[in-house]
């Protein structure tokens, strides 16, 4: 048992205490590589480790939970207990960390009227839901009942989103009614602005930024109310998005600085420390001027990569560190290999409308009904419907659409739009004989993370579809969340230039960490023994998937390769070395 609290500093036990923290996301990393990431934190003098809770994973569907595996975040917390470091938790319901919806489930949407991070009743109740599963596991690795956790966060830069202080103090009950014992915080942008709508009585203000130290911590004094200065979040490096013209650094020279600076005056949580991957469909995106999805990777320019390599940050920051506290000893127990499998050939392919009826079944409405309402959260979403009247396909206007719509009309491509290109009608030039298909395959390329557009995330088509120039009823919807790859018949048939489910296999002998190479390729995603490694796009900055070695086995490994765009080589390859712009 323990105590940590704040005064004018931290305390441990009734000692001072600086917190010198790094930030790994558990979820995003696979669980045999847990211990090297910490061990790796631990070595470099760190002796806290932070991560986020993000709710949409725990919680994928309302009232199913999962807390095993990837996200088994007691055995995480566990386990950097055993290696002797504390613990920061941030079970905000909203993590943004450019993940999926800033963490909050997509099922949300379905409810007409839904209204996120304020006071509005159904919010709540979902949120209370949710704790009441979640913080039966947290509560009892507090320090205060003999965890490793010293700190929970009650929000995440609320003040850069509203100004609902009922909501911040609500959020604030319902974790203390909870159980909540160790000090609570709230982390905002170090300014006036963000602290005055971020803060709320109870819980110490942090602030997130990653540059000029000294007058981030002189506006943040202010809030403080004499306790000590904290960077929550210490940002390193940045994300990428698609199409963004190469991997995003930090300068290491100015950070290195910072960071000295940070420890003479305060306390610091790294991120990332490591930043790890979006697995699966779970990238976040931003919204300012038009749609910014992010990348596979979570690279971030981390102090560790990736893949977990050590870098030259790691050792500059390492040397830093060393002037605040003692350089502990780490053994690295892990045994991290990479390796280079060479080229694959496709062995089997189907095409995504011959495959349809074993992959999804459809749902039948007058009207388009976006994913959500389809009980769908993640993947792609496929509209099919007859032009019973039409000779020709000219115009086409998608209403509610989001995010990417690739449109086909008797089976063939007729024009792709994305983003703003859907907020207007589109020339598509087709001939078409009596009773012509029409598909239109949309695809969820990531819920904003940031911001009011948040409510308006509903993907697929919310409202309807106007074909030259009228309202066109009569559909079917066929929800492709594409978690039943393993039900695929390739036996079905292929037609090409349209979407197609590709079949490679890799004999491996010894498994080590791999890097996929498609080359050649268009837009989709990608599938390891069932297990989908995310997104990958010609147009980069990432041009290779990272491949842990724990998802691959021994002998013969299935990968499967989704394909939207008609681009497609036959072949795939495996690099023993990233690339990402």
């Amino acid at each position: 048992m323990g105590i940590f609290e704040i005064k004018d500093n931290f305390y441990l036990n009734g000692e001072p205490f600086q917190v010198i923290s790094g930030s790994i996301h558990y979820f995003r990393t696979v669980p045999e590589y847990w211990q090297d990431r910490l061990e790796k934190l631990k070595a470099m003098g760190c002796n806290t480790v932070e991560t986020y809770i993000p709710w949409n994973a725990h919680e994928g569907k309302k009232g199913q939970f999962c807390f095993e595996g990837r996200l088994d975040v007691v055995k995480f917390v566990k386990l950097a207990q055993e290696l002797g470091l504390y613990v920061i938790l941030r079970p905000s319901p909203y993590i943004c960390a450019e993940w999926e919806f800033g963490g909050l489930p997509g099922w949300l949407l379905k409810e007409d009227g839904m209204h996120l991070r304020a006071c509005y009743e159904p919010f709540l109740k979902h949120i209370r839901e949710y704790y009441d599963v979640l913080f039966p596991l947290i509560t009892p690795l507090q320090i205060t009942q003999g965890g490793p956790v010293i700190m929970m966060q009650v929000e995440n830069e609320y003040g850069y989103y509203g100004d609902d202080h009922k909501y911040m103090e609500t959020m604030r009950d319902i974790m203390l009614e909870r159980g909540v014992e160790v000090p609570m915080i709230t982390s905002d942008g170090p300014f006036e602005g963000s602290l005055k709508g971020g803060c709320v009585e109870g819980a110490l203000p942090t602030g997130n930024f990653g540059s000029r130290t000294e007058e981030r911590f002189a506006v943040l004094d202010k809030y403080t109310k004499g306790g000590p200065l904290m960077c929550a979040e210490f940002w390193v490096g940045w994300f990428d998005h698609w199409g963004n013209g190469g991997h995003m650094t930090g300068n290491l020279e100015e950070s290195t600085r910072d960071l000295d600076k940070m420890l003479e005056l305060g306390h610091v949580n790294i991120y990332m420390f490591e930043g790890g991957t979006n697995f699966g469909f779970m990238n976040g995106s931003n919204y300012y001027d038009a749609l910014t999805p992010d990348v596979t990777s979570y690279d971030y320019d981390g102090v560790l990569t990736e893949a977990g390599d050590i870098t030259q940050k790691y050792l500059e920051y390492q040397k830093v560190i060393s002037k605040y506290t003692e350089h502990p000893q780490v053994e690295l127990s892990t045994k991290i290999e990479k390796r280079a499998y060479g080229e694959v050939q496709c062995v089997e392919k189907v095409g995504l409308f011959e495959a349809l009826e074993d992959i999804s079944a459809p749902i039948q409405s007058n009207f388009p009904m976006c994913m959500e309402k389809c009980d769908q959260e993640y993947g792609y979403i496929l509209y099919t419907t007859t032009l019973e009247k039409e000779n020709e396909l000219s115009k086409i206007r998608l209403w509610g659409a989001n995010d990417r719509a690739n449109i086909f009309a008797d089976r063939k491509p007729v024009v792709t739009l994305y983003d703003r290109e859907l907020l207007s009608e589109a020339e598509a030039s087709a001939k078409l004989p009596d009773n012509a298909r029409m598909d239109i395959l949309v695809e969820n390329m990531g819920r904003v993370n940031f911001g009011p557009l948040m409510e308006r995330q509903r993907k697929g088509i919310a409202e309807c579809v106007q074909v030259n120039g009228h309202i066109h009823y009569g559909w079917e919807m066929y929800p492709l969340p594409l978690d039943n790859v393993e039900k695929l018949n390739f036996s079905k048939g292929y037609t090409e230039e349209l979407p197609a489910f590709f079949k490679f296999e890799l004999d491996v002998e010894e498994t080590g960490d791999t890097f996929l190479e498609l080359d050649g390729w268009g837009k989709g995603c990608v599938f390891l023994n069932g297990f989908n490694l995310g997104r990958f796009w010609e147009i980069g900055p990432q041009k290779r998937l990272y491949i842990p070695a724990p998802l691959l086995k021994t002998g013969k490994n299935e990968i499967i390769v989704f394909e939207t765009e008609g681009k497609r080589t036959g072949r795939i390859c495996f690099k023993n070395e990233p690339d990402i712009g």
